[in-house]
């Protein structure tokens, strides 16, 4: 049977209004403006309000998503909500949003793959329109880090924010669309970013809350290492995949999570950094809000036009990774 060709039609994002800045950083933790931007390149972070959870930000994304693309949520066959951060265990925040937006014939589901989550969304909303179950799909990418970080934790604290963004995906003419898809896993890096509590492993008790096992755990310097190695890797195997050259790419966009890491998967593709989307001094590291986010902004831009080939990389907590090649 032959394959459509599916493409993303219609692109969203939403930040919360408040800023912590780096400034703020520095009246909660033993930290400094200069420190935090040679390190990592975050000046500022967003931070979701009291009342607002990660399936609110999901939906204020994806309601933009659907406006650009044309389409109704009636419309929509499939809305897949990738996070680390859903609004409870179950239902899935998917379902909430489904709800929320009169999605009434979507099917839902979240996805778990931390920071390389909207990339692995995308791949799996994509082979439902290829195969003709489906015709229209909406990945999001939707995060509160705030929510599951230890704010005297200087380590961590200055690194995420909160934002979330999301994709239309659908038929598109033939030689349009997802090129490839290149998604991989080493669980045996898996105790290098995490949450220990709050699973079947560890439920929750008083003790948990009291040692902040809630919190997001992170060795820095191996999942640096790793994201350097893997960022080039994973990138350079989906150009290869898409029949392309890395000099036809016409804009990469990376998960921001710190500047180093970016242009050193830059350095390594031979790209200019005026042919990449970073945003991160701006919003921190969003998870699987993070490619999404970027995307949809470049997209607001102007900076993509049709036919252009957009690269999408990404990595996080699993250990995970994945890229796509879209011409757009």
């Amino acid at each position: 049977m032959s394959l459509r060709s599916v493409g993303i039609i219609g692109t969203g994002k939403y930040v919360p209004e408040r800023v912590l800045t780096n400034a703020d950083m520095e009246k909660m933790v033993d930290t400094n403006d200069e420190w935090i931007v040679s390190r990592t390149g975050i000046k500022e972070r967003r931070i979701a309000a009291e009342h607002e959870a990660t399936s609110d930000l999901a939906f204020y994304a994806a309601e933009k998503a659907l406006q650009a693309a044309g389409i109704s949520a009636e419309e929509l066959d499939l809305i897949v909500v990738a996070t680390v951060t859903p609004d409870m265990s179950f239902p899935a925040t998917a379902c909430l949003v489904q709800k929320r937006l009169g999605a009434t014939k979507a099917a839902a589901f979240d996805l778990s793959a931390a920071c390389s989550g909207f990339v692995y969304g995308l791949a799996n909303a994509s082979n439902f329109i290829a195969m003709g179950t489906y015709k229209y799909a909406l990945v999001i990418g939707a995060e509160c880090l705030s929510r599951i970080t230890d704010y005297t934790d200087r380590n961590t604290c200055i690194l995420f924010g909160d934002g979330a963004g999301a994709a239309v995906l659908g038929p598109v003419p033939e030689g349009r669309g997802f090129q490839s898809f290149v998604l991989g896993a080493d669980g045996n890096g898996g105790e290098l970013l995490k949450i220990e509590a709050g699973g079947s492993r560890m439920p929750a008790s008083a003790e948990t809350v009291e040692n902040k096992r809630h919190y997001l755990y992170m060795n820095g310097r191996e999942v640096f290492k790793f994201a350097v190695r893997i960022m080039g890797n994973a990138a350079e195997e989906a150009i290869e995949k898409a029949g392309k050259k890395k000099e036809d790419i016409s804009l990469m966009v990376p998960h921001q999570a710190n500047t180093r890491i970016i242009h050193a998967a830059l350095e390594r593709l031979n790209l200019s950094e005026d042919k990449c989307v970073i945003n991160l001094p701006y919003y921190a590291n969003t998870s699987a809000a993070s490619i999404p986010l970027a995307l949809a902004e470049a997209a607001e831009q102007g900076r993509i036009q049709e036919g252009d080939t957009i690269l999408l990389v990404g990595f996080g907590g699993g250990l995970t990774w994945g890229a796509s090649v879209i011409v757009w």
